[in-house]
């Protein structure tokens, strides 16, 4: 008997057929994979959208209580509350400078090592680094800007009083306390940076065992 031919499908061969198949299941495949994608991005752009919302609102109320708080301190204040007041803020926005810079520096590897053992503060470490990106926008953007905005308000009334005890009205003395208070907050992000940059896994670690104490996160 003679060898069988090969099966034909719509006139085709049946190599052909297979053949195109296989290019139809490889482009239902990449267009699913391109669907998911845009999913994703999708997904991705919500999310950042809430992040935004959330950290305008966290930052107009942060902004509103501790703008609250200094000028209630300020008020009828003397020049060594007034400067007690300055150097709280400015030290705080160095302090969460630290942790911003400290968080986006940090390896998670050793915590998770450290949360198989619970230890106290490994899971909130962790948490941390995973969102480092927003922990350092906090951090950085909101609560340093707010330090920054209350410590110039604060520095306007350590000028008035200056002016007022010694009869001074030059620009000399606003100057001279303007550029005293930017160095010092500069100078100290500087060596602040150096610090979380080096010590970046003690510091977190330190921010985490925090937050666990206060049941945060």
């Amino acid at each position: 008997m003679g060898k069988a031919n090969p099966t034909y499908a719509a006139g085709l061969p049946f190599p052909v057929v297979a053949a195109l198949a296989d290019c139809n299941e490889w482009e239902n495949t990449e267009l699913k994979h391109k669907n998911g994608q845009k999913q994703k991005k999708g997904e991705k752009g919500q999310s950042h959208l809430r992040w935004v919302i959330r950290i305008f609102l966290l930052s107009v109320s942060l902004s509103a209580v501790l703008s609250l708080c200094s000028g209630a301190a300020l008020n009828g204040a003397g020049f060594v509350t007034a400067t007690l007041i300055l150097v709280f803020f400015v030290l705080l926005g160095i302090v969460f400078d630290v942790i911003g810079v400290a968080v986006t520096a940090a390896d998670a590897k050793p915590f998770h090592s450290m949360a198989s053992h619970r230890a106290k503060g490994a899971g909130q470490a962790i948490t941390l680094i995973k969102n480092a990106e927003k922990v350092a926008s906090f951090c950085n953007d909101v609560v340093g800007d707010i330090c920054g905005i209350v410590s110039g308000s604060t520095a306007a009334v350590i000028v008035t009083q200056l002016q007022d005890s010694f009869g001074l009205r030059s620009i000399i003395v606003s100057t001279a306390v303007t550029a005293l208070i930017s160095g010092l907050t500069i100078g100290g992000k500087a060596i602040g940076k150096k610090i979380a940059m080096k010590q970046s896994k003690k510091v977190v670690y330190f921010v985490a065992k925090m937050m666990a104490a206060l049941h945060i996160g």
